[in-house]
Order: structure tokens, then C-alpha cells, then sequence
């Protein structure tokens, strides 16, 4: 377990949540504005996972987390990702439907933030947004993000918005 909030608990993805992350990603809402990641099988899914979050938890000690409820179902994912065209670490996530405007995104971010303020070396957290993805811009600017410009995903060719967040640790009481 990486971390629990009142209503929600996020541990590091295994192969066994494969069935979870195909269902995810060739949802409308994920298709729409994270992209197509190809995983069509529950194997391409095993595959995806083992090559992203659980590749980037050995080399990072962070990564994409799964986000469960208090009764074990999986809702989405949210977490820490070092991508190859961005400096610096980048704070992701995406939830199935069923979990929109509940304030689960906003509970899972804010603990990952926390975690990464306590748990690693990093000062500062970016991400990146399609621009028509109003919910998630108004989610970044809740957690404190600041929009900073404009970058470019290469392998989407696309320009998308880019926010910025200064980590803060909690001062030891």
C-alpha cells in the first residue's frame, strides 16, 4: 500500500489488475483525452503494465498507483510518471466513468503529492492536459497547479497544456 485516504487506497499496479487496466483504457473518456494505448487483450494489458508502472517502480520508486475504494474496487489509477520528453515528473491519472465528479480524483491526487513531498527528492510536479479537458484543468488548478505554457507529446503530435506545482514538506511537529 502506498497510501490510504478517508475513502480510497493506493497500491502499486501487479500483473493481476490487467482485466482493470483494459476495461480503463479503451474507455471513451480515456481514448478521448489521455490517447489510445493499443491494448486490446488482457495480455497486451499484462504487458503494458509490467513495461509502465511496474518498470517504473523499480527504476523511479514511483509510478502509476492503483485507486480502490474501501471495499476493494478498482476505480482508476493515479500517480507519479517519468516520461521520456518531460524533465520533470509528471502527476497522472484517470478513472472509469462511474467515478467522475465524486471527488475521488481530487482525494487520490492530493495524497499522491503528499507522498511524493515526503517520500521523495522532488521539489516540484507537472502535468499535462488536453486543452478541452475542462474537469481535469480545474482539478490541477484545485491542487495548486499553475498553468505554465504549452508542450508538445511527441508521439501524439499534439500540443496539450502544461502545469506546474511546488511541492511542500509538512513541517515535523
Amino acid at each position: 500500500m502506498i497510501c490510504k485516504t478517508a475513502r480510497l487506497t493506493l497500491r502499486e499496479l501487479q500483473l493481476s489488475d490487467a482485466t482493470f487496466a483494459l476495461r480503463l483504457y479503451n474507455d471513451p473518456s480515456f481514448l478521448q483525452h489521455i490517447g489510445d494505448k493499443g491494448v486490446r487483450t488482457v495480455e497486451d494489458a499484462e504487458n503494458n503494465l509490467q513495461q509502465g508502472a511496474i518498470a517504473s517502480y523499480a527504476q523511479h520508486g514511483y509510478g502509476m498507483w492503483l485507486v480502490e475504494n474501501q471495499q476493494g474496487q478498482s476505480m482508476g489509477m493515479c500517480g507519479l510518471i517519468k516520461r521520456d520528453f518531460l524533465t520533470e515528473t509528471d502527476l497522472g491519472y484517470a478513472y472509469l466513468p462511474e467515478f467522475f465528479g465524486q471527488g475521488y480524483a481530487y482525494e487520490a491526487a492530493a495524497a499522491v503529492l503528499a507522498y511524493a513531498a515526503e517520500h521523495t527528492a522532488l521539489k516540484t510536479v507537472v502535468a499535462i492536459v488536453s486543452p478541452d479537458n475542462l474537469p481535469s484543468k480545474s482539478l490541477l488548478q484545485k491542487l495548486g497547479f499553475a498553468q505554465d505554457g504549452q508542450v508538445l507529446v511527441p508521439d501524439k503530435n499534439e500540443m496539450v497544456d502544461f502545469y506546474r506545482a511546488h511541492l511542500t514538506k509538512k513541517p515535523d511537529l
